[in-house]
C-alpha cells in the first residue's frame, strides 16, 4: 500500500521509503494454506532496536494468520481449491523528528479469497534515546479521554477529513455517521504519526491515518487527516513546544502515505 520515495524534508526528516517489486521479505511464512511477507525499509533496518521490534511484530502477525487460515482451510477447504491467503505487511518510516522521533507507517493487505481484497493501516512511534515505542502523550500536557487536548484533537480531524473528502468530490459521504467512531481518546481517534516540518528537527503537526472503511466506503480508500501545530499549542509540554514548528512541506499532502 506504500510506494513511498525518499523525500528531501527540511524539518522532521520525512523518509519516503521505497519497496522494489524484486525486493526480498524480512519475514516469510508459507503453507498450504497461506503465504505471508513482512517487509522492512532501508531506514528501519539501519537501526537494530527498531528493526528487531518490527520483525518480532511481523512474525507474530505471520503466526497468528497461519493459525487462522489452517483453522478455515480445515473448516471450509472449497475456499481454498484455488490457492491459500496471500498476507503482506510493510513497515515503513514516515519521518523522524530531532533526531530522536521516528514515526513508522504499517500496511497491511490481506486476501482471503472474499469479495476483494482487505488492507490496513497503523502506525509506530520509536524513541530513539530510550530504545522504545512510545505514544504522543509526552508532548501534551494532558491526554486524558474526553479532556480539553483530545477534544480539540478530533475536533480538527474531522474539520480535515470534511475538507479532503470536499477536495476527493465525496462530500456526501463527510457525515457525522462516517466520523462516530472518532472519539476524544488516544485510543479511538486513529493511527498517529508526526508530520514532517520545514523548520529543520521539527513536526508541523499530526497526520492520523485511516484504512478504507474507516471514515468512509471501501471504494474512497485510505485517509490522511492533517492537524497543524498551531491547533494544539496550548496544550504542549516543554518537549511538545521544543518538537513542533513550521509548516507542512508543500507536497507532503500529496504523496501516498
Amino acid at each position: 500500500m506504500i510506494g513511498l520515495s525518499v523525500a528531501v524534508a527540511l524539518g522532521a526528516t520525512c523518509v519516503i521509503s521505497t519497496f522494489a517489486a524484486d525486493t526480498k521479505p524480512d519475514a516469510v511464512l508459507k503453507t498450504k494454506s497461506i503465504e505471508a511477507r513482512v517487509f522492512l525499509d532501508d531506514g528501519i533496518k539501519a537501526d537494530a532496536m527498531l528493526a528487531a521490534d518490527c520483525l518480532a511484530e511481523g512474525r507474530k502477525w505471520l503466526d497468528k494468520n497461519a493459525a487462522e487460515a489452517a483453522a478455515s482451510r480445515k473448516e471450509d477447504p472449497q475456499f481454498f481449491k484455488d490457492g491459500g491467503w496471500d498476507f503482506e505487511r510493510k513497515y515503513a518510516i514516515r519521518s523522524v523528528v530531532a533526531e530522536r522521533y521516528v514515526s513508522v507507517l504499517r500496511n497491511d493487505y490481506m486476501d482471503t479469497h472474499g469479495a476483494h481484497p482487505n488492507s490496513d493501516v497503523n502506525t509506530i512511534l520509536w524513541d530513539k534515546m530510550d530504545g522504545k515505542r512510545i505514544s504522543i502523550r509526552p508532548f501534551f500536557t494532558e491526554t486524558a479521554d474526553n479532556g480539553a487536548t483530545m477534544k480539540a484533537m478530533v475536533k480538527a480531524v474531522v474539520a480535515s477529513l470534511r475538507a479532503e473528502k470536499k477536495k476527493r468530490g465525496t462530500s456526501e459521504t463527510a457525515t457525522d455517521e462516517w466520523f462516530k467512531e472518532l472519539a476524544p481518546s488516544l485510543l479511538k481517534i486513529g493511527a498517529v504519526t508526526l508530520a514532517p516540518s520545514t523548520d529543520a528537527g521539527k513536526s508541523s503537526g499530526l497526520t492520523f491515518h485511516y484504512p478504507p472503511y474507516a471514515v468512509g466506503p471501501y471504494a474512497e480508500g485510505e485517509y490522511v487527516a492533517f492537524v497543524p501545530w498551531e491547533t494544539l499549542k496550548t496544550y504542549f509540554t516543554a518537549e511538545g513546544i521544543r518538537i513542533f514548528g513550521g509548516a507542512r512541506p508543500k507536497g507532503d499532502a500529496d504523496e501516498p502515505q
